[in-house]
């Protein structure tokens, strides 16, 4: 298959910027850690881009009022205490005292309530505590309530981690328009932005913010005491992975966020090298088609796509031959959480390409292009795409693969214009389990009919009914039957088709410790010995 590549750095534009990386921290002496993520990051505004090279990049750099701990419990943050009153409406939130940003000025009430507002114009958390009327007032600048319409045990956990973390930016950025990227990155996190070394598309870099003031109790996951044990981070964008592993072996980088599982024999023979799998719950692949448009738009269509799909094909092209790494999983709340269920799923298990052939005739599709969406620089996702368009053609379709960056990738997936000007007609993606299992947080089961859902935007009002009936249901017993009920709902509807369960290690030198075991890598507590 052929694809014209865009944008891409090569292996020795990546050597290069690597060489001048080291001499740069060689010459300052610093204890640098020197990181390759999956991707290069598009825009850095965590709050109108999904993408987890951005959060990664922003639980560096911002702080947020809750923290979630690897047994899913909630903890404050930057919160010093709360209080919630008698009729269980309204929150009091006191902030930690000498809480400042990267620039020196003060974290105060008045900058986490815009923050707030902001973030819940887009999250999916956040935007179920503004349908309950949310209310925001400062009492002054270290204390602010939150008030809602009914009681919502959740807040504290919405407030945490709702489909994204909330995090929280100067009252100069968090004014800002939510779907209008942020032009200024300055937090109150543990690391700083070095806007002065920042070589888009090449290096990222972050210094240790010497005024973060840490909580006292020991961290787990996003929870406690968030210490900066290095003095800086050196985000290397490296597309060919390559020139990553080869770089990994010889010691020039320390970690690699998703190395090539078929290279992984190559760096288990290199006893300085570890390999880690952080996140244990897993991650879910799947390819969402564009509801606005022929032919996804009919239902029929899209149950074509399920009845090409053979997990094993995509799992096997994207992640390995090695079953270990993967699974075969129909579940879109992902296999293995609490409330999760492949009901429904039973016709799709087996591929039949005649049928997905006939169904996607029978929805009206005379073959007009159909436009994929490759993105290049992440390997998993640009695999995961090919096989589509491989069986999309094998079942009569008129493919348009489209070839571009990630960045590029997740931009152009926001646009809701006709594919053929810019838009789309299939979206890949993946994400961690800890997200999908959980209808607070799962964006991408959200139906909403104002057009504000994810990618896609598929109008559905019976299932908001069952993500708000799982979501008050409150307990995990109570909340399995209704998982059943989503699970069932996505599968008539074909929210997204699932292709695959995966386990990505991260790959790292022996003298990388303290990674935490959360659904992303965060960067607080890792030492370098």
């Amino acid at each position: 298959m052929e694809f014209k590549k865009t944008g891409l750095l090569g292996p020795l534009v990546a050597v290069a910027a690597l060489t001048a990386a080291l001499a740069t921290s060689d010459a300052t002496a610093q204890k640098v850690l020197r990181y390759v993520p999956q991707a290069n990051m598009g825009t850095m505004d965590p709050v109108n881009n999904l993408s987890s090279v951005t959060h990664q990049h922003s639980w560096r750099v911002y702080d947020n009022l809750f923290g979630e701990d690897t047994a899913g419990n909630i903890h404050p943050q930057m919160v010093e205490s709360y209080t919630l009153s008698a009729d269980e409406k309204t929150y009091t939130i006191k902030l930690r005292p000498g809480l400042k940003f990267h620039d020196g000025s003060p974290v105060r009430s008045q900058d986490v309530i815009p923050s707030i507002q902001r973030w819940a114009k887009m999250d999916g958390g956040g935007k179920r505590l503004a349908v309950l009327d949310m209310k925001l007032t400062a009492v002054d600048e270290r204390t602010f309530t939150l008030t809602l319409r009914e009681p919502f045990p959740a807040t504290p956990g919405v407030l945490a981690y709702g489909s994204t973390a909330m995090y929280v930016m100067r009252e100069k950025e968090a004014t800002t328009d939510a779907a209008t990227p942020i032009t200024e990155v300055v937090g109150s996190g543990p690391f700083v932005f070095n806007k002065a070394e920042f070589s888009p598309g090449n290096k990222i870099v972050y210094d240790k913010f010497k005024d973060y003031v840490p909580r006292s109790e020991p961290v787990s996951a996003f929870a406690g005491g968030r210490i900066a044990k290095v003095d800086r981070i050196d985000v290397m964008i490296m597309p060919d992975a390559a020139t990553a592993v080869a770089a990994l072996d010889r010691g020039e980088i320390d970690m690699y966020e998703t190395p090539p599982l078929d290279l992984l024999p190559v760096l288990k023979k290199n006893p300085n090298i570890k390999i880690v799998v952080f996140n244990k719950a897993g991650a879910l692949a799947f390819v969402r088609p564009n509801f606005l448009h022929p032919p996804f738009n009919h239902p029929k269509a899209r149950q074509a796509l399920m009845h090409m799909v053979d997990q094993t094909d995509y799992m096997s092209a994207a992640i390995g031959s090695d079953p270990a790494n993967w699974k075969v999983c129909w579940a879109i709340m992902v296999c293995g959480t609490p409330t999760s269920s492949e009901a429904g799923s039973e016709p799709y298990r087996k591929a039949d390409l005649a049928k997905a052939r006939q169904l996607l005739q029978e929805s009206g599709y005379k073959g007009e292009k159909i436009v994929v969406l490759v993105p290049m620089d992440q390997q998993v996702i640009r695999d995961l795409a090919q096989v589509t368009v491989q069986k999309l053609k094998d079942i009569g379709a008129n493919v348009e693969p489209v070839a571009i960056d990630w960045g590029v990738a997740l931009q152009r997936g926001n646009n809701k214009g006709a594919p053929e000007a810019g838009g789309w007609h299939l979206f890949h993606t993946w994400t961690v389990g800890q997200i999908l299992g959980s209808a607070l947080s799962a964006v991408h089961l959200g139906t909403p009919c104002d057009g504000s859902g994810y990618r896609g935007w598929l109008c559905d009002p019976k299932m908001e009914e069952y993500l708000a009936e799982w979501i008050k249901a409150g307990t995990t017993d109570k909340r399995k039957p209704v998982g059943e009920k989503i699970q069932r709902q996505a599968m008539e509807m074909v929210n997204f088709v699932p292709l695959g369960q995966f386990f990505q290690p991260m790959a790292m030198r022996t003298n990388i410790n303290g990674i935490q075991e959360s659904l992303l890598p965060v960067f607080w507590n890792i030492e370098k010995n």
